[in-house]
């Protein structure tokens, strides 16, 4: 019966819209914080990571003692590294920059992953995927010329936040090799572990305090792992059993929209025209790139849902 209701989309996609709005609460708490990037990083991974281990070791074991000595494991570690060195130039380019601002170019991953597909792994890019990475660049020149009327600080934080793409473009390449032979939630405890072990011996090279933060970073890093991250982005991957990569991923464009939302009402943050004109055609630039790379099936099924699910980045911005 649930598989019937599920596969009509009449709730699945209502669940996946939920989760997207889960994804962009993300800045709020990023904000409300005032433990320093790294630490506000480490919390959350670790966090994820805890709450995920009981069912890896209920569910995973089998399948964990089979991969730890593969490729598999080596790359599932080095793609939760770049998930961390991701998370950690977002969170430092919303200290800089606009809500919006951020969330929009740290969405232009497309970019990095382009270039990867055509030079590294020799695939061809469709002329509708060209068009929508040449469109979305244009809006992220013009989001950086609005900004850089507004100081210094706009600018490296916008720089943040098209590094942290290129990282996640990192980590979305890397998952699609090694997802291939692992199930979704053994790949998302190795790459949370990965990331909380990565942000711990970055806290420490730097010298930041792992502790001493007020009970509020604590609480804001919780609820980043709880609704950003396990209600939030973990949906989007089970959401894959009954609707397209393509759904997905235009679904996650929503996230700058929503996040924009939150800036305006609990910041007073109003994006200039500028911005709002070049958010506009980088979020419609993204559109064409999926439109023009998703494969045409209507509906996963079987091993195709695997396969789908390395087409969408089961952790991407936020």
């Amino acid at each position: 019966m649930f598989k019937k209701l599920f596969s009509g989309g009449a709730v699945v996609r209502p669940v996946i819209v939920t989760a997207t709005l889960l994804t962009s609460l993300s800045s709020l708490f990023i904000r409300l914080a005032n433990a320093p990037s790294i630490i506000l990083v480490f919390y959350r991974v670790t966090i994820a990571s805890l709450l995920m281990l009981p069912y890896v070791i209920a569910k995973c074991r089998d399948e964990l003692r089979r991969v730890i000595k593969t490729r598999d494991m080596a790359l599932s570690l080095l793609s939760g590294a770049f998930l961390g060195v991701h998370f950690y130039l977002y969170f430092q380019s919303l200290k800089l920059t606009s809500i919006t601002s951020a969330v929009i170019l740290v969405n232009v991953e497309v970019f990095f992953v382009a270039f990867a597909m055509l030079f590294v792994l020799r695939e061809k890019i469709s002329l509708r995927g060209w068009r929508g990475i040449i469109v979305a660049f244009i809006g992220s020149v013009i989001i950086a010329l609005a900004d850089a009327n507004s100081g210094n600080d706009n600018i490296i934080g916008d720089l943040y936040a098209f590094l942290g793409a290129g990282a996640m473009a990192v980590y979305t390449l890397i998952g699609r090799v090694c997802r291939r032979n692992m199930s979704t939630a053994l790949y998302t405890y190795i790459l949370y572990t990965s990331s909380a072990v990565t942000t711990f011996l970055m806290a420490v090279l730097s010298g930041t305090p792992l502790a001493g933060y007020s009970g509020d970073n604590i609480l804001y890093a919780a609820l980043l792992a709880i609704l950003c991250t396990l209600l939030g982005h973990s949906v989007f991957s089970w959401g894959l059993k009954f609707e397209t990569p393509a759904f997905i991923s235009i679904a996650k464009l929503m996230q700058p929209f929503f996040a924009a939302i939150v800036g305006v009402i609990v910041f007073r943050e109003i994006p200039s025209v500028l911005v709002v004109v070049g958010g506009i055609i980088v979020i419609a630039g993204i559109y064409d790139y999926t439109k023009g790379t998703s494969p045409v099936s209507t509906a996963p099924q079987g091993n195709g849902t695997e396969a789908a699910e390395n087409d969408v980045s089961d952790t991407d911005t936020d």
